[in-house]
């Protein structure tokens, strides 16, 4: 059953699911852009997560029991539609796995470093949610044999480009910024610029698979 929570004093919850699937990204993603066409002008943003989406909406223009009264038919036809989801594009990114905590999650999971490598690389991963940082996109769902909670001490300073674990995700920083994951690579690709459009590759329900990479072939795409 969906939940509507009021999230602040211009913002309403939206709770779809109690727990993510394969297809919820999309369905989510596809459910963002009716109610943008059709309630947008009512609304400052949409950002949705593996489960919820969160409507920011303008003061001046409705209140949470007004939004909540005109997307019920939305939600109600959103629950009646339950066709498959056409799968998202699938990215192949290359990676060098050569991060800084390599050896200790090999170390903390009973795992060789190339039993890490290969257990990360061989999984395809969903765009769940985008946040944290302009680009941030979490990737699940990571194989529990590499489940490790998050740092006890955060990096004041991750490099862009690192890739990272923790918990049952994956991702990659797409800037250099603070964080409490455990970094297994680097990727060479930049994955958000401003200058492009759209600024980021990976979108809501997108596909991710991993390509090992060494590191004459990072420093060469790195380069470019």
């Amino acid at each position: 059953m969906i939940r509507l929570e009021p999230a602040g004093a211009e913002a309403l919850l939206l709770v779809l699911a109690e727990a993510p699937d394969a297809d919820l990204p999309l369905r989510i993603a596809a459910l963002a852009e009716r109610i943008h066409l059709q309630l947008g002008e009512l609304l400052t943003d949409l950002v949705p997560g593996w489960t919820t989406l969160l409507l920011h909406y303008d003061l001046l223009r409705t209140d949470h029991l007004q939004l909540a009264e005109r997307l019920a038919p939305l939600l109600e036809a959103w629950l009646r539609d339950c066709s498959p989801a056409v799968a998202g594009r699938l990215h192949e990114i290359p990676v060098w796995y050569a991060g800084a905590d390599l050896a200790s999650v090999a170390q903390a999971c009973g795992l060789s470093i190339a039993e890490v490598i290969e257990l990360h690389s061989a999984a395809e991963y969903r765009v769940g949610a985008i946040g944290f940082a302009p680009g941030f996109a979490y990737l699940g769902e990571l194989s529990e044999r590499l489940a490790l909670p998050r740092l006890a001490t955060p990096r004041t300073r991750v490099p862009a480009g690192s890739l990272a674990i923790a918990e049952r995700q994956t991702a990659i920083y797409p800037q250099a910024s603070p964080g409490g994951w455990h970094l297994l690579g680097l990727c060479p690709w930049k994955l958000f610029d401003v200058r492009r459009t759209p600024p980021s590759p990976l979108a809501l329900g997108d596909r991710v698979r991993f390509v090992p990479i060494d590191e004459a072939r990072y420093r060469r795409e790195l380069a470019v």
